[in-house]
């Protein structure tokens, strides 16, 4: 599609295989979108669009990521609070018209990967979880400051360096932690916003005390907890994001890498008829310009 859509804390480009957002840096940009900065979202990590009125005079459209395809969010497991999903545009309500006209072109190219999926009959199920991460987590280097330990992942071992002032005497006990990837099988956030904030590694052979139960995470030498100031969203979600795809990767034998463009498939000419007489109302509406009315109008066509 290559337009942009520019909202509040964020502007998403529409591309021919994915959305690209970016997000705006301020004193009232979520500290998270601020720590992400840009992220590219192929059309195949993404299981539907939704637009839907929000708080304030405004709407939100909302890209829902498949299940697996995005280690941020499936690290974050529903966690997050709907100010703070990557996911969601916020627009003025005035741009409504413009906010619908790109969540159906998203939706149509989103109908054109599942078209060419692999589910039976060549059709992929919007609900079918993704095989691997589609979605590029943050780059190691990350670090950041819990209650009880100094946290910090290069790439291929998570490490905890234990607070004197805050560490319980199991976890000096057991010493500091560096753990390779390697023998990891993921990562148990809770978020700081909760009383019982806490990031613990799940090794292989599954932690627990020896009873089976995993051990609380104050007494656990594979977990540090949080606390009020400790351990912030955006320093440990993406610090747990960029572990759990190098745990994939490790298991794998492979990086999550770009999903590649789609060909697509031709759209039936009333569908095209039908977006050009959208369009032209948007650009009667004085909201698409001279030059991307024409523009867009000429993609439409070449698409017949």
């Amino acid at each position: 599609m290559g337009d942009v859509l520019q909202g509040i804390h964020a502007t998403w480009e529409f591309e021919s295989d994915s959305v690209l957002i970016r997000f705006e840096r301020g004193i009232r940009t979520p500290k998270l979108f601020q720590a992400l900065g840009e992220r590219r979202i192929p059309h195949e990590a993404l299981s539907s669009v939704t637009l839907t009125p929000g708080r304030r005079g405004t709407v939100v459209l909302h890209a829902v990521p498949r299940a697996g395809a995005d280690p941020l969010t499936e690290a974050a497991a529903g966690q997050l609070r709907a100010s703070g999903d990557p996911y969601r545009l916020v627009l003025p309500a005035e741009r409504e018209t413009l906010a619908e006209y790109y969540a159906d072109e998203l939706r149509a190219a989103l109908a054109r990967v599942r078209g060419t999926g692999t589910g039976a009959g060549g059709i992929r199920d919007e609900q079918e979880p993704a095989e691997r991460y589609l979605v590029t987590a943050p780059e190691p280097p990350l670090q950041f400051k819990a209650y009880d330990a100094k946290a910090s992942f290069d790439g291929d071992r998570v490490s905890f360096r234990w607070f004197w002032t805050g560490a319980s005497s199991a976890k000096w006990k057991a010493g500091d932690q560096s753990l390779p990837v390697g023998e990891l099988q993921g990562v148990e956030w809770r978020s700081p916003e909760l009383f019982d904030g806490y990031l613990r590694l799940l090794r292989r052979a599954g932690p627990g005390s020896a009873h089976g139960q995993p051990a609380l995470a104050d007494h656990d030498p594979a977990a540090v907890v949080f606390g009020l100031g400790y351990g912030p969203v955006h320093e440990s979600l993406p610090f747990a994001a960029a572990v759990l795809e190098a745990v994939q990767g490790a298991a794998t034998g492979r990086a999550a890498v770009p999903v590649h463009a789609v060909v697509p498939a031709r759209r039936d000419p009333a569908e095209v008829a039908e977006r050009i007489r959208h369009l032209g109302e948007l650009h009667s509406a004085g909201l698409v310009t001279d030059d991307e009315f024409s523009a867009k109008k000429a993609e439409l066509l070449a698409e017949l």
